[in-house]
């Protein structure tokens, strides 16, 4: 499904330098995959996240890209005491 505004919508307010590397982060993976996967999601959905949403995607954003898309993917289950922010990433890349 296409996210991406039509040519009347509003512009998006600009971000934060901290939201910006988080974005860039999500985006530039190395593993088109994840890029897709993850960036998709957090370039429609980062700019509505609260300031306490930002620090579990930071720490999502540490795992290795291969372990990022079994759980993404499905291929492998999400640990027990997954985020609620990454179980939430998955079910937006399974749907």
């Amino acid at each position: 499904m296409d996210e991406t505004p039509g040519p009347d919508a509003a512009p998006a307010p600009p971000l934060d330098a901290r939201r910006r590397r988080l974005l860039f982060r999500a985006t530039h993976r190395g593993t088109k995959e994840v890029d897709i996967l993850l960036g998709g999601y957090v370039r429609v959905r980062l700019a509505d996240f609260a300031d306490a949403d930002l620090p579990p995607l930071e720490e999502i954003l540490e795992y290795p890209d291969p372990v990022l898309a079994d759980w993404l993917t499905g291929r492998a289950d999400l640990p027990p005491d997954a985020s609620p922010t990454l179980r939430a990433i998955r079910a937006a890349a399974l749907a």
